[in-house]
């Protein structure tokens, strides 16, 4: 970026790149939250990290040690100096340990008080706050954080900050399926305007999110929107475990056998629909080296 920012806080760092006209990825003036998500973010050194959390149908999901995180390391051009990345953590780090669990509520119903209303970017805005993810590293999640300090986030904006994750997930999960297909002994071309993957020249693919939603009475739904304006061979539809922060799992639908706009998943869904479902992205890499191989024969 050009800027030195040597021991500056988020805020001033942000202000810093709004003089200079400097704006986001999404073409948006910098705040202290998105200087603070690009300092706790492993993509922007290069690293691709799965595994953080793991949920089964009907349990609760789990958030996983550090150390059993699956991380494709430079699965990205990195554009933040790893060392300096590092001194950031310890920075942040540093932050939250000062504080106990029962301070760390404490500051979060102060501004629950203040502000009317609690959600991860306005956590990241507050100065001298603990970041949102040091909230979820501590507490298990931001919602169970929410639980303590008595605040419950209405459904249409809980929407909101769901759907905004979910397109700043997007080009992570894109990136990761293109490295992976190339490791197995694939090449793709990505469309830049609409994310359509062509796989080995022979087949397309989409890549979508699909948010999970629960219903009144407890049960789990996913509903995929096919792009019927470009039809891709195959949709690779993520399926969103129940708090929409981590993969569940992932269905690769044919386009021949898919014959609607749009396909409503439940938890169980039978052998039909099921024998489109994965665990990972194997299937789509497999698909790809074995169509490399067909190619080359």
């Amino acid at each position: 970026m050009g800027v030195s920012v040597e021991g500056k806080p988020e805020r001033e760092i942000a202000n810093i790149l709004n003089v200079r006209r400097i704006s986001t990825d999404l073409g948006r003036p910098w705040t202290r939250g998105t200087v603070h998500q690009v300092l706790i973010n492993e993509k922007y050194i290069g690293n691709n990290v799965w595994n953080r959390g793991s949920f089964k149908l009907k349990k609760k999901r789990v958030r996983n040690s550090p150390d059993i995180w699956i991380r494709a390391e430079r699965a990205f051009k990195p554009i933040v100096d790893q060392s300096l990345f590092e001194a950031a953590q310890a920075i942040i780090r540093e932050r939250s340990h000062k504080l106990s669990n029962e301070e760390m509520i404490a500051v979060l119903q102060q501004l629950l008080q203040d502000r009317g209303y609690l959600s991860g970017l306005i956590i990241d805005e507050t100065e001298r706050l603990p970041s949102s993810s040091a909230y979820q590293s501590r507490f298990g999640s931001l919602l169970r954080a929410y639980e303590l300090v008595g605040f419950t986030p209405d459904r249409d904006y809980r929407y909101i900050e769901v759907n905004r994750a979910l397109r700043r997930m997007h080009p992570q999960i894109v990136t990761g399926a293109i490295t992976g297909i190339e490791q197995a002994g694939g090449w793709v071309k990505q469309d830049p305007a609409t994310d359509l993957l062509t796989v080995n020249g022979e087949f397309t693919a989409s890549i979508v999110l699909v948010r999970c939603r629960t219903t009144p009475v407890g049960s789990l739904r996913w509903q995929i929107r096919f792009d019927v304006g470009f039809w891709p061979d195959i949709t690779v539809a993520v399926r969103m475990d129940q708090t929409n922060q981590s993969a569940l799992d992932y269905y690769l639908l044919p386009r021949i056998d898919m014959t609607a706009p749009r396909l409503r998943l439940a938890e169980d869904n039978g052998i039909l629909l099921d024998a489109y479902r994965f665990e990972a992205l194997d299937a789509l890499f497999d698909l790809a080296a074995r169509a490399k191989l067909l190619e080359v024969a």
